[in-house]
């Protein structure tokens, strides 16, 4: 009975590598308030100044890249603090304001959708709609860049702008087709 129980330990370690997932650290970009701090003038990546920004974090994730990448930008984030004052539970502007992100891989074209059908702004988050969904624009190319950056041809996108309102059309013209990286001869 001991033997067979060796041999098969022996058997699962060696079969392990061969089942196992691949976990990788990469740094996700993320739309972040910065309500609650004194960082409320900080020139963003869009070119205005707002109480927001677009920070890196590292994640370690696995699964499909870049989608599970792309959907990792819609993660729950709780800045750490030094300080007692700072109570704010939640940073991450498409948590906080209800936005979802779909990324699809078809035909070797990343669709990326964010969904702003329960698109709510807390009272705290002094933002327009159009502003959130242009730093998550943002932050998606940023993540994508990162991850582009070590491939060898270039990664099409279609960004589209789904479940606005007759209120937010203008969001649905923010939606794009681009190409993230190197693209010139060698």
């Amino acid at each position: 009975m001991k033997i067979i129980f060796t041999m098969m330990s022996i058997l699962l370690t060696a079969i392990s590598p061969v089942l196992g997932t691949t976990i990788m650290v990469v740094p996700v970009y993320e739309p972040l308030s910065l309500h609650g701090t004194d960082g409320d003038e900080a020139i963003s990546d869009t070119g205005e100044a707002l109480q927001a920004c677009v920070m890196a974090r590292p994640m370690a994730l696995s699964g499909a890249f870049p989608e599970d990448l792309i959907a990792a930008i819609r993660s729950p984030h709780l800045l750490p603090s030094n300080n007692e004052n700072y109570k704010v539970r939640e940073a991450n502007l498409l948590v906080l304001c209800g936005i979802t992100i779909e990324p699809v891989m078809r035909e070797g074209v990343l669709h990326i959708a964010l969904d702003v059908t329960n698109l709510s702004i807390p009272a705290e988050v002094d933002l327009t709609s159009k502003q959130i969904v242009k730093l998550t624009i943002v932050a998606i190319r940023k993540t994508l860049e990162n991850y582009q950056a070590g491939q060898d041809s270039p990664l099409e996108v279609m960004l589209s702008i789904t479940g606005t309102s007759e209120k937010q059309t203008s969001l649905a013209e923010l939606g794009a087709e681009f190409s993230i990286g190197d693209q010139s001869p060698e």
